[in-house]
């Protein structure tokens, strides 16, 4: 059981020790630190790197100290990666950056498009539904373009606008297939995510789920895992639901290394 996306106290996430602790106790074997990183061109976001902790550039090599020392106490591998926040108009920063840090894999994200923000759940109540599908449509727009980018190793919750609740439901079939098409067509592999898996306010549970996740099975796209854990109690709940998800969709997870 690898674990490939998790989070420490280098972003928004809890200490080395007890998340490596936990995760050996759920039976993870290998855990793979992929703290947020923002690189966005925008003012607004590049106002709120240091705010909400994606300003992983800065502080990723004192990271990499500190997982040496983690190493040397825990039989588990512990992989040294990234979360990326895409944005189409960040590419070539994007691209210098994973090139000059060499991480072990990375993690490309779409958190955003634009303004509003899918990851903090920004609300579109307000909005009428035509421009609640007006930005799924950007959404996956977005998503398909991380993947055609080709920066990262592993795409992360590929279809998040499910667990909105504004936006639950308006993931398409034409959607689903055009991210089915692009992983078809680059070495970036999806993971199945478990990060809002005993979040009973939010309408995924996994990440693909649905109409997305029909398609990339009936395409036969692998897959990673990932818990998306950011305290150790997220791993005794989270390691056991991928595992029987993957098991009860014959899914072979496979390793982005």
């Amino acid at each position: 059981m690898y674990d490939y996306h998790v989070h420490s106290v280098y972003s928004d996430g809890s200490r080395f020790e007890p998340m490596v602790a936990a995760a050996a106790e759920a039976g993870v074997t290998a855990v793979g630190f992929a703290d947020h990183c923002n690189l966005s061109v925008d003012a607004r976001r590049q106002r709120e790197r240091a705010r909400y902790h994606r300003n992983f550039d800065l502080t990723y090599e004192r990271r990499r100290e500190a997982l040496a020392a983690v190493r040397a106490e825990t039989d588990l591998t512990v992989f040294d990666a990234v979360e990326v926040d895409y944005e189409p108009a960040a590419e070539e920063d994007i691209a210098a950056f994973l090139q000059e840090a060499g991480f072990d894999y990375s993690l490309g994200s779409v958190h955003y498009v634009g303004d509003p923000d899918v990851f903090g759940y920004d609300s579109f109540a307000a909005e009428s539904e035509q421009e609640r599908r007006r930005f799924v449509d950007d959404y996956y727009d977005t998503v398909v373009s991380l993947i055609d980018s080709e920066l990262f190793d592993i795409a992360a919750h590929v279809d998040i606008v499910e667990s909105h609740p504004d936006l639950s439901g308006l993931t398409t079939c034409a959607h689903a297939e055009r991210v089915a098409d692009a992983f078809q067509r680059s070495r970036t592999v999806p993971e199945l995510n478990a990060g809002r898996f005993e979040d009973e306010e939010k309408p995924a549970a996994f990440h693909p789920e649905g109409r997305v996740f029909e398609m990339l099975l009936d395409r036969g796209v692998e897959f990673t895992l990932g818990t998306d854990a950011h305290s150790p109690d997220d791993f005794a709940e989270r390691v056991p639901a991928l595992r029987d998800r993957a098991q009860r969709y014959g899914i072979d997870p496979v390793c982005p290394l």
